[in-house]
């Protein structure tokens, strides 16, 4: 085996960690089916059973378990008016769906965030994780937990005296709830409705929606959902005058609270009986009913404070035993992790001395073939750099003979021209004076014969040709030259060139074909259209130019 996979073995065997069986998963999957099933009605016994359930899932590494154990106890903890410590738990699980990437659990978290933000009063907050939830349930097309998300927005909208709004979120829930068969989900947006109307004194439509809700109900046998219900419509009858058939109603809430031992709903409706024998001028039953909403009231006051503390006692001892856990588990960690760093330390320390006894034998080889080759190297390094130089200095000596050659060929070139101007120029100045007589018979041929000539002295070919050979002799002036003036004549780049080669005042206006004076005239101008200061001489300028 070789160094690499010795190490990635020992380093394999170290890190991996047992995995949850297949049963165990669902074990722990039912248990929380059931734990959720009985936290309506049980709240406290629920989370005792979650308190058990949650050191298992650690402890077997059931991840997704663990986030949903943490969301029921938020759920109970809400519903039993612990909302800091169900934001807790709530903020737990949604950092464990993050990370797994559970957009459904993940989405129906958001939604008991946003209740618990509802009942501190922050509705800001609460419709943002809403609107979170409702954009991943729109992605899943999940339709129970759009409904659900609807209604707690049409809930919040209704709350906040926007009840236009909170017609059009109940609405859209139901419409939602009303593809799958959620009854209860149902019956509860009915409620939601009824109750909306009743805040706008639309006592026939919320009767209505009352009515079709607590049906609902009884079809599935949610009897505290029935006892609130039917507590509402022993409130509708009140407000449209119907006191006698309110008191049916508030006493059959109460038979029901009764049987259910529902406290809250006993007290709600003993209150509500009472309200009813006011409305029929029987006031001595009013006060008796009021009075015993209140003794049910300390009663339930009593139990409630009992039933809180037992439950904080639950939760104190909750965390209580989770710190116990973390305690051990880091104490357990660290031990893990110092003996693991021990053995991978010998482990690399025994490959560290093969690879360094390998290594320093392969050194002493790789030394010697380095040594032969870099002497090889450099022989040959030797030769090629001496032929290089040799290349380099025939290069050299060709191009000094090129320069040399065409510098003569410009020279002989420039003084063809010079002295074929200078015949040209003879030959026009006895012309002239020809001209000058009082022959006129030869003045007429005469003038063409001079036209001839001064026509000579403008011929393109020759300064083509000229032009060809400075350029090769003289690289780039003429580029370097139009960096200083785009406005060049043909007429001043000739001069200039012919400037550039140190030609006597007298050839160079003889090349031209111009006088001396009007040399120095076209110098003048030459001189401001370059831009080039008084105190500086024109052929200064033109020989600090570069020509390569």
């Amino acid at each position: 085996m070789s160094a690499s996979k010795l190490f990635n073995f020992i380093l394999f065997s170290l890190i991996s960690l047992p995995a949850i069986s297949f049963s165990q998963a669902n074990q722990f999957r039912e248990t929380l089916r059931h734990t959720e099933e009985i936290s309506h009605e049980f709240p406290d016994s629920a989370f005792k059973l979650l308190k058990d359930l949650y050191p298992k899932v650690q402890k077997a590494e059931d991840i997704m378990s663990a986030g949903i154990c943490l969301q029921q106890m938020g759920e109970v903890c809400f519903k039993l008016g612990h909302y800091a410590q169900s934001f807790d738990f709530y903020n737990q699980a949604d950092q464990i769906f993050r990370k797994q990437n559970n957009k459904l659990l993940l989405a129906r978290n958001l939604n008991g965030v946003g209740l618990v933000y509802y009942y501190n009063q922050q509705k800001q907050r609460a419709r943002e994780q809403y609107n979170q939830a409702l954009i991943i349930f729109s992605r899943l097309n999940n339709q129970e937990g759009l409904a659900q998300t609807y209604s707690r927005l049409g809930h919040l909208y209704e709350k906040e005296k926007k009840p236009d709004s909170a017609f059009v979120f109940q609405r859209m829930a139901l419409a939602y709830i009303s593809k799958t068969n959620r009854t209860n989900e149902i019956a509860k947006i009915y409620e939601n409705i009824g109750s909306i109307h009743e805040d706008l004194a639309r006592y026939d439509s919320a009767e209505y929606y009352f009515t079709k809700s607590l049906a609902l109900y009884k079809q599935v046998n949610n009897q505290q959902a029935c006892i609130e219900v039917i507590n509402n419509l022993g409130d509708i009858l009140r407000k449209t005058g119907k006191p006698a058939a309110a008191l049916l109603k508030s006493r059959e809430a109460l038979k029901l609270s009764i049987s259910k031992n529902d406290l809250y709903g006993k007290t709600s409706a003993l209150r509500d009986i009472s309200k009813a024998f006011n409305l029929l001028n029987r006031n001595d039953s009013a006060y008796y009913y009021l009075e015993l909403s209140r003794d049910v009231s300390n009663v339930l006051y009593s139990t409630e404070g009992t039933r809180q503390t037992a439950f904080l006692q639950v939760l104190y001892d909750f965390e209580k035993k989770n710190r116990e856990i973390k305690d051990l588990e880091n104490i357990s960690h660290t031990n893990s992790v110092i003996t693991a760093a021990t053995i991978i330390i010998i482990a690399l320390l025994v490959i560290l001395g093969w690879v360094i006894i390998g290594r320093q034998r392969l050194k002493l080889k790789d030394q010697k073939s380095l040594s032969e080759h870099k002497d090889r190297l450099y022989e040959n390094e030797k030769k090629l750099m001496e032929i290089a130089l040799e290349n380099q200095r025939l290069q050299e000596e060709n191009l000094t003979q090129l320069l040399n050659s065409k510098s003569a060929e410009l020279s002989n070139h420039i003084l063809n021209l010079v002295q074929k101007n200078q015949v040209l120029e003879e030959l026009k100045n006895k012309l002239m004076n020809i001209i000058k007589d009082d022959k006129r018979d030869h003045k007429k041929h005469l003038q063409q014969i001079i036209h001839q000539i001064n026509h000579s002295f403008s011929q393109e070919q020759y300064w083509k040709s000229f032009t060809g050979i400075f350029e090769q002799v003289h690289q780039s002036f003429f580029d370097n030259l139009k960096k200083h003036s785009e406005d060049l004549t043909a007429n001043d780049i000739r001069l200039l060139s012919l400037l550039k080669l140190n030609l006597p005042p007298k050839d160079t206006a003889t090349l031209l074909g111009i006088s001396p004076e009007s040399l120095r005239v076209s110098r003048y101008r030459l001189k401001k259209k370059l831009n080039i200061p008084e105190n500086e001489s024109l052929t200064s300028f033109i020989h600090s130019l570069k020509t390569v």
